[in-house]
């Protein structure tokens, strides 16, 4: 068995945002190996998202921008299962930036494949 550090478990936490005791379970699993202990929780990550899927998404941000001249917009709906969500500062913010992205975008197929940041981590 790897010995396991708190600085480990933290490291594994920053990098992918899941709670400290599923990080120290998934590297505990993957016998220390970091990179498979990121497999672990992607999966575990899966298998709860499938769970959620048919949940209400009621809750969200709804965020609209125009150009200086006013002869253009956008508007991004973003949806959520909380209003805690939904009124985080960080949410917003990606809602208005989604919104920036697609003022920027001629046609909706050109948005859906704009490379956002989170498609590297992912």
């Amino acid at each position: 068995m790897a010995n396991i550090t708190a600085a480990d478990v933290k490291k594994l936490r920053d990098a992918t945002g899941a709670g400290m005791m599923d990080c120290k379970k998934a590297l505990v699993e993957a016998d220390g190996n970091y990179d498979e202990a990121v497999a672990i929780l992607r999966k575990k990550g899966q298998k709860v998202a499938e769970k959620r899927a048919d949940r209400d998404s009621s809750e969200g941000a709804a965020i609209a921008v125009v150009n200086d001249s006013k002869t253009e917009g956008a508007l991004i709906v973003l949806g959520c299962e909380t209003d805690f969500v939904g009124k985080n500062s960080d949410f917003v913010a990606l809602a208005t930036s989604l919104a920036e992205l697609a003022m920027n975008c001629n046609d909706q197929e050109s948005f859906l494949k704009c490379r956002f940041w989170w498609y590297d981590c992912c």
